[in-house]
């Protein structure tokens, strides 16, 4: 028997979602359910919170970046391993990319999955004129199956009577879940990236404990059992997607190289590849037996004075180039590669040399968006004409990157030409784009 969804969703990013999923996603395994989190698009800051309060990965599900056989097949694995698939969405339900602005959407993977779509709306400065707000999204697709609200940052009982009695009178059809009252404490840090991983909130264990125990209060956890359901597509296997590097690889993992999609090392894993740990931060050098190596995306500009020093990692790194094993980096990852990086306030670091590249913080400029990407010659990632789809999103420049082939040819989500991205050399390849799927 197949597990049932649902979808977080709301009008807007900073509406709250993340705190009512994750705390949503804490209570009920507190009350044993068996609940598998999942989360819309490319990011990785908001999983690292689900994980946390469920105590197991949590999927990214990418209709722009991923095959349609693709997210079948991940979708398929989780309702199958679990009761409930709680899915959080992306910025605005209709937020998206492309030309107009929609494609891989909240409401898109809603459409593909038929999962009911609840939308938390911050309610502080709204009274009755919510139930426009809630007329305007209930009607704009009918083909999104939106169940009800959670109404979230209240500011007190009558408020939120007040807010539901607006919704029942304007919108009958919609169901009102609850209404999350305002608490300071409920507060997610960020910075430049977006939100702070749950792994760096010292506090982090006890603000899950207060979300889970505030939304469990405060929404009909009932109601929203009642309403979920299993999505309507087939439960196909999941295909191949980034090929693994090596049989054996040994993964980058501590809070500077924080970031590697569960889905691709469970899909290594799933072809026959075994993935090894390894922490630059504690200068852990990777596995000499190992017969590749991947430095995953994360925050190697917040520790560059550290890493500078892993004297015996960066040893083990060049050993391996020099054995040509496959040495493969993403974003955080590939920045390390290079020859040096430079913090937020100009100080350069010595990295690990094996790419000619510089990068550079002093003056940060966000680059942003999907990315279709195809190789420029054969390598570990396949032959050359190799389609695949990612994801770039960092603050960094390239200061110097002279002397290596790029990696990629590169274009954005409506189809324009970018050039060209990335760099190979020798064995030794990366890029600032992390890699979601095949094309």
């Amino acid at each position: 028997m197949r597990g049932r969804g649902l979808i977080i969703a709301a009008p807007a990013s900073g509406s709250g979602k993340t705190l009512v999923t994750l705390g949503l996603v804490r209570h009920l395994a507190c009350r044993g359910l068996a609940v598998a989190a999942a989360k819309v698009g490319p990011d990785y800051i908001d999983p690292s919170f689900h994980a946390a309060a469920g105590g197991g990965p949590c999927h990214n599900l990418d209709p722009w970046a991923m095959r349609p056989e693709t997210l079948a097949g991940l979708i398929a694995q989780l309702e199958a391993r679990a009761e409930l698939v709680l899915c959080e969405g992306v910025m605005g339900l209709f937020d998206g990319t492309g030309a107009a602005g929609e494609a891989g959407s909240t409401a898109e993977l809603a459409r593909l999955t038929g999962w009911p779509v609840v939308l938390v709306v911050d309610a502080r400065g709204q009274g009755a004129s919510v139930a426009a707000l809630l007329r305007g999204f209930a009607g704009h697709d009918p083909r999104v199956p939106l169940a009800g609200v959670v109404f979230n940052r209240v500011a007190s009982k009558r408020h939120g009577a007040l807010l539901a009695a607006a919704a029942a009178r304007h919108t009958p059809h919609l169901r009102c879940f609850g209404a999350v009252p305002e608490d300071a404490r409920l507060a997610l840090p960020s910075r430049h990236l977006g939100l702070v991983p749950a792994g760096e909130i010292a506090a982090g264990e006890a603000l899950i404990e207060r979300a889970a125990e505030v939304v469990g209060a405060a929404v009909d956890i009932g109601g929203l059992l009642l309403v979920a359901r299993p999505s309507g597509l087939p439960g196909t296997a999941r295909p191949a997607g980034i090929p693994p590097l090596g049989q054996r690889v040994a993964v980058a993992r501590d809070e500077a190289f924080c970031f590697a999609y569960p889905s691709v090392l469970e899909d290594w894993r799933r072809h026959g590849a075994e993935v090894v740990f390894f922490s630059p931060l504690a200068d852990e050098p990777p596995d000499p037996v190992a017969t590749a190596v991947y430095m995953p995306g994360g925050y190697p500009e917040l520790w560059a004075g550290r890493l500078a020093a892993a004297a015996a990692c960066f040893a083990g790194l060049r050993q391996a180039a020099r054995q040509g094993k496959p040495v493969y980096g993403e974003c955080g990852g590939y920045m390390v590669l290079g020859t040096a990086l430079r913090d937020a306030s100009g100080c350069r670091w010595p990295m690990a040399g094996l790419l000619p590249l510089e990068t550079s913080f002093a003056a940060p400029r966000r680059h942003l968006g999907y990315r279709a990407l195809r190789l420029l010659a054969d390598g570990p990632l396949g032959a050359a004409g190799t389609a695949f789809r990612g994801h770039e999103f960092h603050y960094a420049g390239i200061v110097g990157e002279e002397g290596s082939a790029p990696l990629f040819a590169v274009a954005d989500s409506c189809g324009n030409d970018l050039g060209t991205c990335g760099s190979r050399c020798g064995s030794v390849c990366g890029s600032f784009i992390h890699l979601i799927d095949r094309a």
